[in-house]
């Protein structure tokens, strides 16, 4: 029986030593340890009340949790100060002050934005989220769906990537 013809699109290189290869064989490494977590309501209560939850997934909620109050001072508060943030497909943002202007810069006109988590995985000092992020922005809104990898030293936020389409956004927020 001939092999069918499958072609697999080359890895593209997103980060510092990031390549699709890195990325899925970690991902799957972290669903194969049997880490995988349910989605969990995103209220202050239900986050706080600890159970199985590491403290890296608890601190990636409460910083998922923080969005909604549009604080960018209080969201560069979860950064270490040499924080890389990859808001992809935009170029790095590295060091926490510089973080903090840029999330000031694209969310000036945001007037809500609420993140829902649809499937988070936490393992180590990584913390993996695939969630829909509702944001209006005066009359525009938009549902964009989202993936984010976070890699967290000493309770913090040391490197940030999303992956989204950001034609979905542009296109709702024109």
């Amino acid at each position: 029986m001939p092999k069918p013809n499958i072609e697999t699109p080359p890895a593209r290189n997103v980060g510092q030593n990031l390549s699709r290869r890195r990325f899925l064989a970690t991902a799957i490494g972290v669903v194969a340890a049997g880490s995988l977590s349910a989605p969990r309501p995103t209220n202050a209560q239900d986050q706080s009340s600890g159970g199985d939850m590491n403290d890296n997934e608890r601190i990636i909620r409460d910083f998922i949790a923080a969005w909604s109050r549009l604080d960018a001072d209080e969201l560069g508060g979860y950064f270490t100060d040499d924080a890389v943030y990859w808001n992809l497909p935009i170029q790095p943002v590295t060091g926490r002050a510089n973080i903090v202007q840029f999330i000031n810069g694209f969310a000036a006109g945001w007037t809500e934005t609420d993140w829902e988590i649809l499937n988070l995985m936490a393992a180590g000092d990584m913390v993996m989220v695939e969630r829909i992020d509702r944001t209006k922005a005066g009359d525009k809104a938009v549902d964009l769906p989202v993936f984010g990898v976070f890699e967290m030293t000493d309770g913090k936020i040391k490197e940030w990537r999303e992956y989204f389409d950001l034609a979905t956004y542009t296109t709702a927020m024109q």
